[in-house]
């Protein structure tokens, strides 16, 4: 058996493709089997760990346990060993010593309940294979065996990161310390409103603004968050500031000025199109405005752009303007302007120019605007239809 025991893909091959090809070939038995076979296992393999350790619950178990997988492919084999305890990350076992539990998974079985929906379950949950337990001497109890609680625990814990199932978008906002739920913005259900219909499918999902300010390694809770919460999602994250140090497997970040139109559209042409745009960058009237003309063209049809903190639109120091009545240039500024784009047809003078032919519908909720992009034209209400009461 061969074992992994470093991050990342082995050998020579592009993690990035092998990953791109798993997440859109999860759905499709023959394409699934062509990509399982054009790479080795033990790269394979690699980009499965990956996910297990990103998507895993934190452990419980106070006692530390090693916990061995099998990904198996016809005869071949490849192993990873997992160490997990409690207040730690789930994490590659760099001792190599001893497991407690071995699980075993073939490896289309596992890319499936990853990257595309599960196979067949039986009664025990995802269709893994455990073997028989393997007790470490020096970890026995008075009795002669070590206890059972921990190791199942252990087990647990990392079966977690190899089920299909979904947490809801609430959970993942707090274990990834986005602030969009809890305290500060209570957007997750109305997020999982409009989303969930994509949640499994292989979406492009763009946000701007990351967080952490000038430190490469802080911040991108939301975007881990939308990671996760799409299982087979590709995404990207822009801020002003330089974040590689977030970058992982199916999330890259970007730097580019939000306020400059030039970036942003070469983004959008390099990156996209994308399912989903979601500005929770600076939050500044302008720039929200500037985002919203360069970015929507490239959402695709069928698609949402989402705005958030319209609050700003009240707030001068944001640029924007405590009366309603002056708030032409802010984020709720565009907001009515697209309400009238978006009945376009119905206005006599049928107006052009905007967007309203590419927008299909206008969520709106405090502090936040969900935008559906889609074919508008239905031709309006026709001439012979009275347009006065009585007329």
């Amino acid at each position: 058996m061969s074992t992994s025991s470093g991050p990342g893909v082995v050998g020579n091959t592009d993690p990035t493709a092998l990953t791109e090809g798993l997440r859109l070939a999860g759905e499709d038995t023959r394409a699934l089997h062509s990509v399982v076979q054009s790479y080795e296992l033990a790269d394979i393999a690699a980009v499965l760990v990956d996910e297990i350790l990103f998507r895993c619950d934190p452990p419980g178990n106070a006692e530390p346990v090693v916990i061995a997988m099998d990904v198996t492919r016809g005869e071949e084999r490849h192993g990873t060993s997992f160490l997990v305890q409690v207040g730690r990350p789930l994490r590659r076992n760099e001792a190599n010593g001893p497991a407690a539990l071995h699980i075993e998974f073939d490896v289309i079985d596992l890319v499936r309940e990853l990257f595309g929906p599960a196979g067949p379950t039986g009664p025990g949950g995802p269709a893994t294979r455990r073997t028989a337990l393997q007790f470490v001497p020096e970890s026995v109890s008075v009795d002669g065996l070590r206890p059972l609680g921990p190791i199942m625990a252990a087990a647990s814990t990392v079966l977690t990161g190899c089920s299909s199932d979904h947490p809801g978008l609430a959970r993942l906002a707090v274990r990834h310390d986005s602030d969009k739920w809890g305290g500060l913005h209570w957007f997750a259900p109305l997020y999982e409103r409009h989303l969930h219909h994509l949640r499994t499918q292989p979406v492009r999902v763009l946000e701007i603004g990351i967080g952490g300010y000038d430190n490469p390694a802080f911040g991108g809770g939301s975007l881990k968050m939308w990671k996760h919460y799409f299982p087979r999602g590709l995404v990207f994250g822009v801020d002003l500031f330089d974040k590689s140090g977030l970058d992982q497997q199916r999330l890259r970040t970007l730097k580019a000025d939000q306020g400059d139109p030039a970036q942003l559209t070469e983004i959008a042409e390099r990156h996209g199109p994308f399912d989903i745009v979601i500005d929770d960058g600076s939050h500044i009237n302008e720039h929200i405005r500037t985002s919203f003309r360069a970015l929507f063209p490239h959402v695709r049809p069928g698609g949402l752009y989402v705005i958030e903190d319209l609050w700003t639109s009240y707030a001068p120091g944001y640029g924007g303007n405590e009366d309603p009545e002056a708030c032409g240039g802010t984020a709720l500024g565009l907001v009515k302007q697209l309400v009238d784009d978006l009945h376009y047809e119905e206005q006599p003078a049928k107006p052009t120019g905007g967007v309203g032919a590419s927008l299909a519908g206008l969520h709106l909720y405090r502090n936040i605007a969900f935008l559906e992009k889609g074919r508008n034209a239905e031709g309006g209400i026709p001439d012979w239809i009275r347009h006065a009461p009585n007329s």
